[in-house]
């Protein structure tokens, strides 16, 4: 019997030695992240930035839909923490409000982690505390989406009489100082979402009542916003992690004192590493493939 050309054991590797690499390769990054170059989309991600960094009021009100699930929170929890970020920076008033039961933990949990690091970086010195009820509030749930898309555009405390706490809505201090009553009061909605929620903001909130809308979409499902974007119904996007990690980036060049985790650009760093990983595993099958064809034609 011939025996196996070295290039035919190569293509006959172990399959578990190959997610061994592939399982390296992606966790190594996010242990020890690294800063890929990135071109920095204009169309979306430098317009959605510079929106929110020369509002027109000042000291605008940002209003944010997430609406993401656990298993969309890859991409689209580091876009909402870049936004609540931004907003403090800037002194941006922050509502957060959500269309779904299950996405409150997380629109909970990245309030609460952007909150702490602002108050951290105040408590030496370099900055000033992030305050519930004066810089940010969350509204928390209202079922079904189409009540609090159309209520908010008449009245807010009809369809939030109350915060996620339980607080009396007209009772905190930002919601007086900046008289928010309606969409009139707030500079643009931001919708996060997995699904085409964005696009129900441009057909209902911003046809009806003239307020500005941006998303943060998954990858996947980028294209489908791509005419609103064109048309200029959207003010800006996010497209997936790359589109977060871009945000993320700009904050840092803008605001040198940043140094919260940078979720996106991590994930960039292990989905990048692993996709350069099978491009080279496959060139390398590809080549013991020929060389073994090409022995084999040799001993004919």
């Amino acid at each position: 019997m011939t025996k196996p050309s070295i290039w035919k054991r190569m293509m006959d590797v172990d399959r578990r030695i190959i997610y061994i690499i592939v399982a390296v390769v992606m966790i190594v990054p996010i242990i020890f992240p690294f800063n890929l170059p990135m071109k920095i989309s204009k169309r979306t991600t430098t317009a959605l930035f510079n929106a929110i960094d020369n509002f027109p009021n000042e000291h605008g009100v940002f209003l944010i839909s997430a609406d993401l699930n656990p298993q969309d929170q890859p991409e689209l929890y580091p876009m909402l923490v870049s936004w609540i970020r931004h907003c403090f920076y800037r002194d941006v008033k922050v509502l957060v409000m959500c269309l779904y039961p299950t996405s409150m933990g997380l629109a909970e949990q990245a309030l609460n982690q952007v909150a702490t690091e602002f108050n951290n970086r105040a408590s030496t010195g370099k900055g000033e505390r992030i305050v519930y009820g004066e810089d940010y509030v969350f509204l928390g749930y209202k079922p079904p989406p189409i009540v609090p898309i159309l209520g908010l555009g008449e009245n807010i405390y009809d369809v939030f009489p109350r915060d996620f706490y339980g607080n009396d809505l007209k009772s905190l201090p930002m919601m007086q100082e900046k008289n928010i009553k309606s969409y009139r009061d707030m500079d643009i909605i931001g919708s996060i979402a997995a699904n085409t929620l964005p696009v129900t903001y441009v057909a209902y909130a911003q046809a009806r009542f003239g307020i500005r809308v941006t998303g943060g979409v998954t990858a996947v499902s980028v294209a489908d916003f791509y005419p609103y974007l064109d048309a200029g119904q959207l003010t800006g996007m996010l497209e997936g992690m790359k589109g977060a990690a871009e945000y993320e980036q700009l904050i840092r060049e803008s605001f040198p004192e940043e140094n919260g985790r940078q979720l996106a650009t991590e994930g960039m760093s292990s989905q990048s590493s692993t996709h350069i990983a099978i491009i080279l595993m496959i060139i390398f099958g590809n080549i013991c493939y020929f060389m073994d064809r090409r022995q084999e034609q040799r001993g004919m």
